[in-house]
């Protein structure tokens, strides 16, 4: 099992305003942007940035980082044998799965499993 990835969150009211200054600090293009529920969501950098109205975005502020990963099982596996806490999934999403755990000691990570199939599905992808 492997981090291949892992992206600071970054909350937002709203995307298209964020986005600009995201992409004149960091001098690239988002490299992903998709809709998950009612928040909606783009990498750029080493940032993910999460946007949406106060009620959407309240189920996700404590989530502190999203990591890529090889394998999501893998993850819940050592999770568990480590005494984390699964807070959320595993999950199908727009760009795989996902699994929120809260970590010994507190801090809590989404882990992303991608599914390169469902990425090029993706509008704009």
């Amino acid at each position: 099992m492997a981090v291949r990835a892992t992206y600071a969150r970054i909350y937002v009211d709203d995307l298209d305003t964020a986005l600009p200054t995201f992409t004149a600090l960091t001098g690239t293009q988002p490299d992903l942007r998709f809709t998950y529920g009612d928040v909606e969501l783009a990498s750029i950098g080493g940032c993910l940035l999460v946007a949406g109205a106060p009620q959407a975005l309240a189920p996700y502020r404590d989530v502190q980082a999203t990591a890529i990963v090889d394998s999501i099982d893998d993850v819940f596996a050592i999770v568990a044998k480590e005494g984390g806490e699964t807070l959320d999934g595993p999950n199908d999403v727009p760009t795989g799965r996902n699994l929120t755990v809260r970590h010994p000691g507190g801090a809590i990570v989404e882990y992303v499993e991608i599914d390169a199939a469902k990425l090029q599905a993706l509008p704009g992808q």
